[in-house]
């Protein structure tokens, strides 16, 4: 039988080597690849953000774990492709206009693969035109912009002009974040929702859709 318990803790410690091969044992053993990320490579990263939230992690603990975690859903990722997997919801996420910064937003993109999202990466310095084009494309649940620099910040106002013009900006919850972006910013732009970190990202979108 596999140790679920074993996996999760070998991504709260970022080990992904062990995380592949545990994923694989439990593959060869007959564990269904969606067992394996519900109730062990979920978990485990879950508890990373309980950990960053209480200050006992910092952002290269939570890169190391969501890499860790990451090598097992390149493992299953073609697994569930042949079963026709339903993710939770997708989610489409990109680094505003101007922004070359992405390690917050990989991490982001990271934690909601392994929360059951579908996650398509438009990468960093995004013009509003593309993540318009994204929505219409990929037809995404959620929308999640990030930001590094200040001075980039009113992209995300951009973005959302650019969505409310194309008449999409009903269609899908925008969620913003990055360092110098605040609640009070969010709100200001019209953002459907704010995160301070990834943890808390995966969360309050699980919240807009209402699963939670």
């Amino acid at each position: 039988m596999m140790k679920f318990e074993a996996l999760a803790q070998a991504v709260i410690e970022g080990d992904d080597v062990t995380v592949s091969e545990l994923v694989r044992r439990g593959l060869d053993k007959g564990v269904p690849a969606e067992t394996i990320i519900s109730e062990g490579l979920t978990p485990g990263i879950t508890q990373v953000g309980e950990l960053f939230h209480e200050g006992e992690y910092f952002l290269p603990d939570m890169l190391l774990s969501a890499r860790a975690m990451q090598a097992g859903i390149s493992i299953l990722r073609p697994i569930l492709a042949q079963r026709n997997y339903e993710a939770i919801a997708t989610a489409v996420l990109g680094t505003v206009q101007g922004d070359i910064h992405d390690i917050g937003k990989n991490i982001v993109g990271m934690m909601m693969k392994g929360a059951g999202f579908n996650v398509i990466d438009l990468g960093q310095d995004v013009p509003a035109g593309h993540f318009v084009e994204a929505v219409q494309e990929h037809k995404p649940e959620i929308l999640g912009l990030s930001a590094l620099l200040s001075t980039t910040m009113p992209a995300m106002r951009t973005v959302l002009e650019a969505l409310q013009e194309a008449g999409l900006r009903d269609e899908v919850k925008v969620m913003v974040g990055g360092a110098p972006v605040t609640q009070e910013y969010a709100d200001n732009i019209g953002a459907d929702g704010y995160a301070c970190d990834a943890a808390e990202a995966v969360k309050r979108a699980r919240s807009l859709l209402g699963l939670d």
